[in-house]
């Protein structure tokens, strides 16, 4: 509230902090009129909802990708130690522990897929071996089922 007095020859001007019940109700309703209606709410869900949709498959591709490139490269790591275990000793290792603990794997690896340590280890004859009568590890493979994003199965890796 502004109040102008005269004091003398000087005019006053006096502002008052006290606010009228009709200037509250004013800024009660102003504040009131800066919220969201409710189709703008709704609006703002259905764009949301729709990137959503889109996104999500995105996702769930690239991790599924991701899961099918570190199995491969898992399986070519074991691979690549059976090769280098057999070279050095002359002879096949008889499980993935034989390369872990002959230091040819730092650790036992897991399958991405099934998120187990479990391997399929296939056993066989020394090819390399002249009395042919060596076995042992010549070939792992994944015990996943089903099949990659192309079709492959996941048990020809």
């Amino acid at each position: 509230m502004v109040v102008n007095t005269v004091i003398g020859k000087t005019k006053v001007r006096v502002t008052a902090l006290a606010v009228s019940p009709l200037e509250r109700r004013r800024q009660a309703a102003s504040l009131l009129q800066r919220g969201f209606s409710l189709l703008e709410l709704m609006i703002a869900m259905f764009i949301m909802i729709i990137l959503i949709s889109v996104a999500v498959p995105t996702y769930e591709r690239s991790v599924q990708h991701a899961r099918e490139t570190v199995l491969k490269e898992n399986l070519w790591q074991m691979r690549r130690a059976i090769d280098q275990y057999r070279a050095d000793k002359g002879k096949l290792p008889q499980s993935v522990d034989d390369l872990v603990s002959g230091k040819y794997l730092h650790e036992k690896p897991m399958d991405p897929v099934t998120q187990k340590d479990d391997w399929n280890e296939v056993q066989g004859d020394d090819s390399s071996d002249p009395d042919g009568g060596s076995s042992g590890l010549i070939d792992v493979k994944t015990t996943a089922e089903g099949s990659d994003s192309d079709g492959k199965a996941y048990s020809e890796y």
